[in-house]
């Protein structure tokens, strides 16, 4: 079973960037997409990004379009998030997880999430 776990989270002013990391146990090309996802308190979770692991195909929430970037690395087995102009509504517990079938449809597995606060 696919292990993932997040790290890169923190505590960053409005307009400051981060980059998250999802580090995998197993290949993620065995997997067809790998998303990120975030919560807020009292929110329900969302679909932040999406990276289809054959060719890089990528999608974005609304709300993230053009700030934020995920990318991954099939030689490390990992995925990641840049996140650009970071905003206080961007605060969540953000998580990684996969689809093994379809592009971040229906996700058999998760990490246990990195916090990002962003805050003045």
């Amino acid at each position: 079973q696919l292990q993932l776990a997040e790290s890169g989270g923190g505590l960053v002013q409005p307009g400051e960037s981060l980059t998250l990391a999802c580090a995998a146990s197993d290949y993620i090309s065995n997997y067809y997409g790998i998303g990120w996802f975030r919560q807020a308190p009292g929110k329900e979770r969302e679909e932040v990004s999406c990276i289809a692991t054959y060719d890089g195909s990528t999608r974005y929430s609304d709300s993230v379009k053009g700030r934020f970037t995920i990318s991954r690395d099939l030689d490390q087995n990992m995925v990641y998030l840049r996140m650009n102009n970071l905003d206080p509504e961007d605060t969540a517990l953000y998580y990684c997880a996969a689809d093994r079938l379809a592009w971040c449809i229906s996700m058999s597995e998760w990490g246990r999430g990195t916090q990002v606060t962003v805050s003045s």
